[in-house]
């Protein structure tokens, strides 16, 4: 029987699995890096062991260091969450000669389907040879062999672009797992991303629970799941059930995995068998009434399955929020998460706490949100509603982005597949910004102030405040009069510093307040104080190329220096950050003037990284 377990892993998935072992009556123990020393999993465990190493991305990759915590924490099982090392062989390997008990299938059954490569070999299936793709071919898809998340994966629509993406995939999946292997498939333009979550034991039975639809996806990675998948016809739902079964009793699975799909015309086209938890498992656990990693640690001390799965019952979604900007190429945001609150009713995973400091060592989701109601309809409504209600104040993230998708036609009518961010983002990601946020802010911030040093018996203009919002400068106008703040076109009903009350055309309008220096959240807008004289030393030179986030420049083109030609779209300097590539790319025709990146350095959001001056 286990009695103290240690997490592989960090963040949310650490969280959510200490949750589990508190109910379980389980002893936990975290691991952390140096930049996680005082975050929210370390927190929760009962025991944390620091890992040691100048890189913190690479200090959860270190599978020896993992296991000598495991020892010194007295842990006797270890659960890798996902990501990092739970789908890596030789570290199961590596926990059991150990003598601890490792939640997770056999090293075995990982090498076998680890590698999207040898997992289709296993279903019967090949990839395509890179050197072998013709344009019939296309388009394709370049995707890394190990790992998953959305990392080295490139689709490819011109051949001559080929070599260029394979070396970028190389290099990402190198970096976010280890191994630079990719391999090339067809792209289905608008295909489904389907999977069936199963649950397998050392008895010999299996489960398939239900079916998941991911489709809504950006840069190959998931943002909305749910469950069940709508609209598929029963002979299909039981195609992807006798699928799922093949992979997992094909190599002797146990505990969770996740077989995943493309689904088009009625269709299954096997992708890959994941050998591991998944981010999107919440959905499953709340149509089905159980607690998928209670499950696996049952299944790991040796328990059986009941031969009969449970029902599934109602509809379930989740929803990833991010500290990202889709309107800017989903560029990673950094920062101090100062407030995450959900409204009651929805279920919230994360490993962020108020006043966290969001970094750029690791992947930018903040938490997930899960809704579940009897009917799809309802389940979509209240995720939505939640989301919109949400308090998030800190970085910019994709909460707004979220709220429109889950109201689009194509998504409430389950119309929706993997290119839907593809032909809708431009429109949803469009700034529809509040006119009254900004005379809220300055009501709010003028609350309590007086404008006079004395006696006046001579009207005065009104007071002026500047804000930026949704990229644009607006102004906010009030006066201070006998009876309180004023301004035209409204009245003000209520003012205090977190509070403002405004009757519009007759109806009244409630604006809650925050303030975090000179950033300001007006309910989900989120504003910029502007200072009244700007300073000139912080503006740049027309065709200044900046840091989108904070990152590292891994690249600069070869043969780039002062002086040289360049053409519109071409790509100049490549940033790493959250362990994903970024290319910052030539606004036009031009020369470049400038050039201060250089490979190594580390820059913040803002820093010049070159200059193009038009012809």
């Amino acid at each position: 029987m286990i009695s103290t377990l240690l997490v592989a892993n960090r963040g949310e998935i650490a969280c959510r699995i200490f949750r589990t072992c508190a109910d379980l009556g389980i002893r936990t123990a975290a691991i952390h890096s140096d930049a996680d020393e005082g975050a929210l999993h370390t927190r929760m465990a009962d025991t944390a062991v620091r890992l040691p190493g100048a890189a913190p991305a690479e200090t959860y990759l270190r599978g020896d260091l993992i296991v000598k915590a495991a020892l010194a924490a007295g842990a006797d099982a270890v659960h890798p969450g996902y990501g990092f090392l739970s789908e890596n062989a030789g570290f199961a390997r590596a926990v059991r000669d150990a003598g601890l008990i490792w939640i997770g299938p056999p090293p075995e059954a990982i090498e076998a389907m680890a590698s999207k490569t040898r997992a289709k070999e296993l279903m019967g299936l090949a990839p395509l040879d890179a050197q072998d793709v013709t344009p019939a071919d296309l388009p394709v898809l370049v995707k890394a062999a190990a790992g998953g998340g959305g990392r080295g994966m490139r689709v490819v629509r011109d051949l001559a672009a080929l070599p260029a993406a394979l070396e970028e995939a190389r290099a990402e999946a190198a970096s976010a797992f280890g191994d630079g292997e990719v391999f090339v498939e067809p792209y289905l333009e608008n295909g489904r991303h389907v999977e069936v979550q199963v649950l397998a034991d050392t008895h010999g039975t299996v489960w398939t629970l239900g079916t998941r639809d991911c489709s809504l996806q950006r840069r190959h990675q998931k943002v909305i799941e749910e469950a069940p998948a709508p609209g598929l016809p029963p002979a299909l739902t039981e195609q992807l059930y006798a699928l799922a079964e093949r992979a997992t009793r094909a190599v002797s699975y146990e505990g969770a995995g996740t077989v995943e799909f493309l689904v088009a015309d009625c269709r299954a086209h096997f992708l890959e068998m994941n050998t591991r938890l998944q981010v999107e498992h919440p959905v499953t656990e709340a149509v089905f009434g159980v607690d998928l990693v209670a499950e696996q640690i049952r299944v790991a001390e040796g328990h059986a399955l009941p031969a009969e799965r449970p029902a599934p019952r109602g509809h379930a979604v989740e929803a990833r929020l991010y500290a990202e900007d889709p309107a800017r190429g989903w560029a990673p945001q950094t920062g101090t998460l100062h407030r995450l609150t959900v409204p009651d009713g929805v279920r919230l995973d994360t490993g962020c706490a108020d006043g966290d400091t969001i970094g750029v060592h690791y992947d930018p989701m903040l938490a997930k949100v899960i809704a579940y109601a009897p009917t799809r309809t309802e389940a979509v409504r209240r995720l939505a509603g939640a989301l919109e209600r949400t308090a998030l104040h800190g970085p910019v993230t994709n909460r707004d982005l979220l709220v429109r998708s889950l109201r689009h036609p194509e998504f409430t009518e389950a119309r929706m597949d993997t290119g839907f961010y593809d032909r809708h983002l431009a429109a949803l990601t469009e700034p529809v910004p509040d006119p009254y946020a900004p005379l809220a802010a300055a009501l709010a911030d003028a609350h309590g102030r007086s404008r006079f040093g004395g006696w006046r018996n001579l009207p005065s203009g009104p007071q002026v405040k500047r804000y930026e919002m949704a990229g644009e400068e607006h102004e906010a106008a009030y006066r201070h009069t006998r009876t309180g703040l004023a301004a035209d076109g409204v009245r003000v009903v209520h003012t205090a510093p977190h509070l403002v009350v405004l009757e519009v055309d007759g109806t009244r309008r409630k604006f809650e307040i925050a303030r975090y220096g000179d950033r300001v959240h007006v309910n989900a807008t989120a504003l910029t104080a502007l200072p009244r004289f700007p300073d000139p030393s912080t503006e740049h030179a027309p065709g200044s190329l900046l840091a989108p986030m904070p990152g590292t420049v891994v690249r600069v083109a070869e043969g780039l220096t002062e002086g040289a030609e360049v053409k519109a779209g071409q790509p100049l300097i490549w940033l790493e950050a959250m362990k994903m590539e970024h290319r910052i790319t030539a606004p036009a025709d031009g020369t470049l003037t400038a050039l201060p990146a250089a490979v190594g350095r580390q820059v913040e959001m803002g820093t010049l990284l070159a200059v193009v001056e038009t012809d």
